[in-house]
């Protein structure tokens, strides 16, 4: 039962993006290739905030580290996007467990503030390092991805290889949030002196959870890359990591299918409201604040609510 859960959430993926990539316009294709790379990094978000209970705000940071490694390996060093996307997610997950062992030392909005620290100065270090990353001006020309002569060079054929990779991931977290090491972090997340008593390694824990968020969003980031063929350090500032916790706390924290909700729903979002104007923002504002009020747990939440609620009336008329 355990693999087969993983399996079919992956074949939902599937099936629903794929039918969607029939009747979408190129516009809406873009906008829907974008939620699903943003998917793939609040997915891997989740492992720190929903799961192990890190209130980090440096997403956005991973996610850039990742799309201008590929960028620089592809573009300078003149790699192969496949094996540049390789090394950009192995070297994004090692800068994050190198950071993590003193960035976990401090807990809750001490660590929310290093990390939006870590997140800012990636910003400012991609912006003035002007030799390697062109700066304000970016890297352009990043090569696309493509297999055995396929090009994903349209945003129809990009969409089925971004799909392909959140359905693997989205296999991948489900799995790993039901096993021991899934346990081993949200017993961290509820106490950590309980946590320790019974034997887990906290600081071990902590910088998995963290690593495997690392990899989600350097994933997400050689995706961006290769999707957009551009990147500049406006693309991965820190409103982009608080972007990440809503689309988290919208879809419901600590599920996988929260956060492919939220990352869809709030990537669509804006173009839905653009006949509001700027005004949209403070309709943004709301729906956030009465969601956090009214369903803490998201809309994940509400759903179950909702399917509890039927199964106790279907109950109730039963004879």
């Amino acid at each position: 039962m355990r693999l087969r859960h993983p399996l079919l959430a992956a074949l939902v993926i599937l099936v629903l993006g794929g039918l969607l990539s029939l009747v979408l316009a190129d516009y809406r294709l873009r906008l829907l290739n974008v939620s699903v790379i943003s998917a793939i990094a609040v997915i891997g978000f989740n492992f720190a905030f929903g799961l192990a209970g890190l209130i980090s705000l440096g997403s956005a940071a991973f996610v850039g580290f990742g799309a201008y490694s590929l960028a620089i390996l592809t573009t300078a060093a003149g790699w192969s996007p496949w094996l540049a996307m390789i090394v950009a997610i192995v070297v994004t997950t090692l800068f994050a467990t190198i950071i993590g062992t003193p960035l976990l030392r401090l807990k809750g909005h001490y660590l929310a503030l290093a990390t939006l620290g870590l997140n800012v100065s990636f910003t400012i270090v991609a912006t003035n390092w002007i030799g390697l990353t062109g700066g304000t001006n970016g890297i352009s020309n990043i090569p696309g991805l493509s297999l055995a002569g396929f090009a994903f060079d349209d945003e129809r054929r990009f969409l089925w290889l971004a799909l392909l990779f959140l359905a693997v991931c989205a296999a991948i977290a489900i799995a790993l949030q039901h096993s021991r090491h899934g346990r081993a972090m949200m017993a961290v997340r509820d106490d950590e002196t309980a946590a320790r008593m019974i034997g887990i390694d906290v600081t071990r824990v902590k910088i998995a959870a963290l690593c495997l968020s690392a990899a989600f969003a350097g994933l997400a980031g050689v995706l961006f890359a290769t999707h957009m063929r551009f990147v500049a350090p406006e693309d991965f500032n820190y409103a982009h990591s608080i972007v990440y916790l809503a689309m988290l706390i919208v879809g419901g924290e600590g599920s996988v299918a929260g956060a492919i909700i939220g990352a869809v729903l709030l990537t669509f979002l804006p173009e839905w409201l653009r006949f509001l104007g700027d005004a949209y923002l403070a309709f943004f504002g709301l729906m956030l604040l009465l969601i956090l009020i009214f369903l803490p747990t998201g809309l994940i939440g509400l759903a179950t609510r909702v399917r509890d609620l039927a199964k106790k009336t279907a109950k109730r008329s039963t004879p």
